[in-house]
């Protein structure tokens, strides 16, 4: 056997180890998970025999924890399309290891951002409604078809580049119940060059689609507060903020996920610290381009002076969310650029730690969004009150552990790193970049130095940035 052949046999036997060996710790973390998931279908029961009265909304605050976590979820999605669609689409020879691990946050946390809309709404029939008896004039249907074509587009998105490794499995498997299944999703997938042309076709274009797609849906999102006259919602600027937030965090959860990968599969060799201090670079921009947009908001509403502006505006800044505020801006925005700015900072450790803080700030960024403009509505009544109550907070728990569990499953049935395409960046990945390099540089250059300088400057480069960690 060849050396070619026995590195190719060694990243099968990496990627797949996680899929073919189980330890303690797995069923431990499931059995945890699980434990917190039945507390939260425990309260959920309780909401829907004894109805929203259970939950802290009221009157006037009819939106609280459930559209806190239904925004925050659905930015989080952002990241997986848009980074894996852009890279892929930049031919950025680094994304190999990340994309696939960016694209099944996207799809598993729409379902639950979906699950707490229905949370809610009290009783889950209702949300028929606005398919029987919508208004096409209204946000909330436009929510409802853009978040759907954004969760067809990006499963379509996730499953074309697995067929590849599914088929690898088929035939790993072949004889045993999960070969079975594995063979009806490799669609008759054998690998012939006319597959891959399609394959490779279908993927650019899904990666296409899916950038403005995923940018409308939390624009999308937005529309359901700025469409309204309330306080501080009523605003131009909203589209883009939540855009641009919802990037910010998704970069932030991609991260925290690659960090537990690489620790509990044992991935060293394939997420290195150059994709971390890539990703922690598009971090702190978009930390410096949330910040702005937040100044921008804030400043505008002080600055206009409108009473019922500035009722949120004090209620966020000096009021009883003024501790939520503050910590939002430490989080998002100190945090992360005094971290992420400093080269011996921005280790791998750094930016787990700054992507921990970046998802509580974003979090509560939402919440600061949701309930001070709503306890401070612009109709003369009585001012509102909130507190989450404890069937709240546990189906908020259940949430996120349905999550982690969700994820946690796809990397025991699926390679969370693609195993394909890191055969594919061995094969012809140094060869097209460093033709890529020498088709940036005048000519002169290469005709003075030795043939194939361009390769080995690109491999000294890429060794000198996988030794920082």
């Amino acid at each position: 056997m060849d050396k070619k052949s026995d590195d190719y046999s060694k990243v099968e036997e990496d990627l797949l180890r996680p899929i073919t060996q189980t330890g303690r710790d797995f069923y431990v973390t499931v059995a945890i998970l699980l434990a917190i998931i039945s507390v939260g279908v425990f309260a959920w029961i309780i909401q829907l025999r004894e109805g929203l009265g259970v939950t802290g909304l009221n009157r006037p605050v009819f939106w609280g924890v459930y559209i806190t976590n239904f925004v925050f979820f659905i930015g989080i999605s952002h990241a997986g399309t848009l980074i894996s669609a852009i890279l892929r689409l930049a031919n950025a020879e680094w994304r190999r290891a990340i994309t696939r691990s960016a694209e099944v946050i996207t799809v598993l946390v729409l379902f639950i951002g979906v699950g707490n809309i229905i949370n809610d709404l009290g009783r889950p029939e209702r949300l028929l409604y606005t398919i029987f008896h919508g208004e096409f004039l209204s946000p909330l249907l436009w929510d409802v078809v853009s978040i759907s074509a954004y969760l067809f587009c990006s499963t379509v998105y996730l499953y074309l580049p697995l067929i590849p490794d599914i088929a690898l499995m088929r035939d790993k498997f072949k004889g045993t119940t999960r070969g079975k299944i594995y063979r009806i999703l490799a669609i008759g997938w054998k690998g012939t060059e006319k597959q891959w042309k399609i394959l490779g076709r279908a993927i650019s274009l899904m990666a296409v689609m899916i950038i403005p797609i995923a940018v409308s849906v939390h624009t999308v999102v937005s529309y359901v507060f700025a469409m309204t006259i309330q306080p501080m919602w009523h605003s131009t600027i909203l589209g883009p903020y939540f855009v641009t937030g919802a990037i910010f965090s998704g970069i932030a959860g991609l991260l925290i996920a690659m960090v537990i990968i690489r620790k509990s599969c044992h991935l060293q060799a394939y997420l290195k610290p150059v994709h971390f201090n890539n990703l922690g670079l598009l971090l702190l921009v978009m930390s410096l381009l949330w910040f702005y947009f937040t100044f921008t908001e804030t400043l505008t509403s002080f600055y206009g002076a409108e009473p019922s502006h500035l009722a949120v505006f004090y209620a966020k800044l000096t009021g009883q969310y003024a501790p939520y505020f503050w910590t939002m801006i430490f989080l998002c925005f100190i945090f992360p650029v005094a971290i992420l700015s400093n080269r011996k900072t921005r280790t791998i450790s750094g930016v787990f730690i700054v992507s921990c803080g970046v998802i509580v700030g974003m979090w509560l960024e939402r919440y600061t969004i949701v309930l001070p403009t709503l306890i401070n509505p612009r109709l003369p009544i009585e001012r509102g009150a909130y507190t989450p109550t404890w069937v709240e907070l546990a189906i908020t728990a259940a949430c996120f552990a349905a999550f982690i569990l969700l994820y946690i499953l796809f990397v025991k049935v699926f390679p969370i790193v693609s195993i394909w395409e890191i055969k594919e960046g061995k094969e012809v990945g140094v060869e097209e970049t460093a033709e890529r390099v020498k088709s940036y540089l005048p000519d002169t250059i290469f005709e003075k130095k030795s043939e194939g300088i361009g390769a080995n400057e690109i491999n000294s480069s890429s060794k000198r940035e996988n030794d920082h960690e």
